[in-house]
């Protein structure tokens, strides 16, 4: 039995579309979408959000996803945890190949083309666009003025690790000048 159910708005079956020209779609999520989107990505607030997307055929059986995506979030700064807004405009490009190569092996090398995905029978923009909004979060938003902090972290009763002690060559020159000095000068 095939499912006939309507897709929403954002979800694009592959087989519907027309095979000579581009499908435009805008999605502009209403006010309890994003807040959904904003408690799905950990954000404190996303503000707005648009994304524009075009999406057509590439050769017989590929498609090319295109577009742009505007966002205004909100997040906690790492350091003072005070509200950071970060404005985030970025392109979006998507190419949905029918036959990709499979990988085999235990190590593969990541292609240089990271755009290639399989061609999926509903592409669905609203995914597309919450992916790519997470991709281009900011991973430590610092409020203006912040500071960096040097936190050293250990169990109790330890003494912690310090950058010092992290770099074993500085210990190996030390020990060499407590010896006597330049190699060359001793052989």
């Amino acid at each position: 039995m095939q499912d006939t159910a309507p897709l929403p708005q954002h979800a694009l079956r592959i087989a519907d579309l027309p095979q000579r020209k581009a499908t435009r779609v805008t999605l502009t999520p209403p006010p309890e979408e994003m807040r959904a989107i904003a408690d799905e990505l950990g954000l404190d607030g996303l503000r707005k959000l648009r994304f524009e997307a075009e999406l057509a055929p590439l050769g017989r059986n590929d498609w090319k996803l295109t577009g742009s995506l505007g966002a205004t979030v909100v997040q906690s700064c790492v350091v003072t945890l005070e509200p950071v807004t970060t404005r985030i405009d970025t392109a979006v490009e998507i190419k949905y190949l029918s036959s990709i190569p499979e990988v085999e092996g235990e190590e593969v090398e990541m292609p240089e083309d990271d755009s290639i995905e399989p061609l999926p029978a509903v592409v669905d923009l609203a995914e597309v666009m919450i992916e790519s909004l997470s991709l281009n979060l900011p991973l430590y938003p610092r409020a203006d003025g912040a500071d960096p902090v040097d936190l050293q972290v250990t169990e109790p009763g330890k003494k912690a690790m310090t950058d010092e002690d992290a770099k074993p060559f500085a210990g190996l020159a030390a020990l060499r000048s407590k010896l006597g000095g330049d190699s060359e000068e001793n052989s």
